[in-house]
């Protein structure tokens, strides 16, 4: 049998605005309620799903739900879905290169494309949101004033500097790698599934219900990592606590929340992340080869596609 030839697809302009836009309308939907109940929970591990979701409520009802959107979110959003599909589709074809199989690729394109999201885009953005998310309210003093977005950024930044900005990288960054690892390995094995269910061969591409499930499974499984988005609000949490250590390290969190809460608290949170992963997949894995028709349409050139 002769073996196909691997071939490189160019990198194109239409590849990094897919990623944008697909980023910026998984968000803007129904991502940034489930990370606001997440990292509520993360934060504040006594409460329970209904409970923090009434805490997010009486912070400014549906809006509430919206916290943090702009402008971190979308700043977010739209450079790490760039970054995730032109990264990780250079990097599974460079294991492609040296003979690894498919799913061995999968994982490895999404645990660089992780590691570039989180270094290149999103320490600063997942810092800021979870500052917005979780900081209480300023004391019931008469004449004082609710601190705006900007104002919180100018206060870490003049207290300490770029690190107190992107405090917590180095857990976004573990979060990420196994986060798109696990999504894309998880989606290749679900998509292998499906194919042998319905009779399909290796080659044959699957439908778009099929696709969407896939996503669904990859991004429901990729929750096992949980722990590590839990750190990662500890580390980024302006929540008062005056027996919490400063100027925690990824370990050090991990020892704080174990003491505190047990193992059950580094789970807190897991049922809007899976609901979260879901959606997250869905959009740049299933939605990712409907928009990606629409944009070749558009433009006349195919974006580099993953799956």
């Amino acid at each position: 049998m002769t073996q196909q030839k691997l071939e490189k697809k160019p990198i194109s302009f239409s590849n990094i605005l897919l990623g944008a836009g697909l980023n910026l309308a998984e968000v803007t939907t129904l991502g940034q309620p489930l990370e606001v109940i997440k990292t509520t929970m993360a934060a504040n591990r006594s409460l329970s799903l209904l409970q923090s979701a009434k805490l997010v409520w009486s912070r400014g009802g549906l809006f509430g739900f919206y916290q943090g959107l702009i402008p971190w979110a979308w700043i977010e959003a739209s450079t790490k879905g760039a970054v995730l599909l032109f990264v990780s589709a250079e990097a599974e074809y460079q294991f492609k290169k040296v003979g690894a199989s498919n799913f061995v690729s999968g994982i490895g394109g999404g645990i660089v494309g992780g590691v570039a999201q989180a270094y290149l885009t999103m320490g600063f953005c997942t810092c800021m949101k979870t500052v917005e998310i979780t900081r209480s309210k300023q004391a019931a003093v008469e004449g004082a004033v609710q601190q705006t977005s900007l104002q919180v950024f100018k206060d870490i930044y003049k207290k300490e500097g770029i690190k107190g900005i992107n405090k917590g990288v180095n857990a976004v960054a573990i979060r990420q790698m196994t986060n798109w690892g696990s999504r894309f390995g998880f989606s290749r094995l679900a998509e292998d599934l499906i194919k042998k269910a319905t009779g399909k061969k290796e080659d044959d591409k699957l439908g778009a219900l099929e696709k969407i499930a896939a996503s669904a499974i990859g991004g429901g499984l990729s929750a096992w990592n949980q722990p590590i988005e839990v750190v990662r609000v500890e580390m980024q949490s302006k929540t008062n606590d005056p027996n919490r250590p400063k100027n925690l390290s990824v370990v050090g969190a991990a020892k704080y929340i174990y003491q505190h809460n047990g193992l059950s608290g580094l789970y807190r949170g897991v049922a809007p992340r899976i609901g979260l992963g879901i959606w997250q997949t869905i959009f740049m894995v299933g939605f990712g080869d409907m928009a990606r028709q629409a944009v070749a349409k558009l433009t006349g050139e195919t974006p580099v596609a993953k799956h």
